[in-house]
């Protein structure tokens, strides 16, 4: 097998590729992306190829998952770039028979993803909606109503059509992860949820399809995230277990920055709002008042990186010219780790 893949658009195509891997007896590995593919979506592809014989990738910008006033028109759209990374990650893999291979990566319209009705971010919106609660209305969800109704929905509709055995998401998106979990136990949904370690930058910043728009200012300050959840380690390893004790931790490093970031001129500042910091169990992300170290938390925030002020004649304000608020969102574990959970 070359060290090329297909590239399908049409449902028909694919099923009939995960037939043929079916009668041979061949287990199919997927990972659904929206594009703009980073090395955290390589690293899912990497573990997929360990363990099956084929992995299929989807590249799809799926409109639900957006809000009526989020950035969908201006997210990062690179099939060609996407492609020539996938064409090398499979060149990695080319004649190792210890591994599978990438042999499909499927492309499909949203008239073919939706059939009837013209896709709706509305949250009373008309349409085929799969909906998973509590789960998709607490954090991440309170924030975004309808997002994870998106995923939810494009999640079932891409399994359906590639039948896999395993399907893989990064540990960052902690309440994807749980959402997608739930749905595959509620749904008897016949595949393998994996979840995959989040790849970072040399600062700490969780890879992000996202973290484009940034730009060089904004990404300086953008490590304030990470700084602040591994306060809240360092506290709870030191023995702290209240809840009240160990989110100050993570309080007092944004506050100091945001002092910092306050006290420069407008032109060379970057300021950023706190979303949320949340501290919960690792299976329904119920809010915890204390930590019990033999059972671990999922500690996990979010923030807003506002948009720049005054630019700079040729700064590098990133894709959309800084002009956008830009949120981002981490996570990491108290305790037990999460991935000790996911099903081998």
């Amino acid at each position: 097998m070359g060290a090329s893949f297909q590239v399908f658009n049409q449902i028909a195509s694919v099923r009939d590729a995960r037939r043929k891997a079916l009668l041979a007896g061949e287990s199919v590995g997927f990972v659904p992306t929206m594009g703009a593919l980073h090395q955290g979506h390589l690293a899912l592809v990497r573990q997929a190829v360990q363990e099956n014989h084929h992995v299929y990738v989807s590249i799809y910008v799926n409109p639900t998952q957006f809000g009526v006033n989020e950035d969908l028109d201006s997210y990062p759209q690179t099939l060609q770039a996407d492609l020539l990374k996938l064409h090398s990650l499979a060149a990695e893999y080319w004649n190792d028979n210890a591994y599978g291979q990438i042999t499909a990566v499927f492309t499909p319209t949203t008239q073919d993803m939706y059939p009837g009705l013209e896709p709706s971010s509305e949250i009373a919106g008309q349409g085929s909606f799969v909906t998973i609660t509590p789960l998709s209305s607490i954090l991440e969800g309170a924030s975004r109503p309808g997002f994870f109704r998106g995923v939810a929905t494009v999640c079932m509709k891409l399994f359906n059509i590639v039948q896999p055995d395993k399907v893989y998401f990064g540990e960052k998106d902690v309440q994807q992860t749980c959402v997608i979990q739930r749905m595959v136990d509620d749904f008897h949904l016949n595949t393998n949820v994996r979840v995959v370690s989040t790849v970072r930058e040399e600062d700490g910043l969780a890879m992000s399809s996202r973290n484009v728009y940034l730009g060089e200012r904004r990404r300086k300050v953008a490590g304030v995230l990470i700084r602040a959840l591994r306060a809240v380690r360092i506290a709870s390893v030191n023995g702290v277990t209240r809840r009240d004790d160990l989110l100050s931790a993570a309080h007092k490093v944004v506050e100091e920055e945001l002092a910092k970031q306050r006290a420069l001129p407008p032109q060379w500042r970057s300021l950023f709002e706190v979303d949320y910091f949340s501290l919960a169990d690792s299976v329904h992300l119920t809010e915890l008042e204390d930590v019990n170290p033999s059972h671990g938390a999922v500690l996990s925030g979010a923030i807003k990186m506002l948009p720049v002020e005054e630019p700079q004649e040729d700064e590098d304000l990133g894709t959309g010219g800084g002009k956008t608020t830009v949120r981002l969102i981490d996570n990491i574990r108290l305790g037990i780790s999460f991935l000790q959970k996911s099903r081998a």
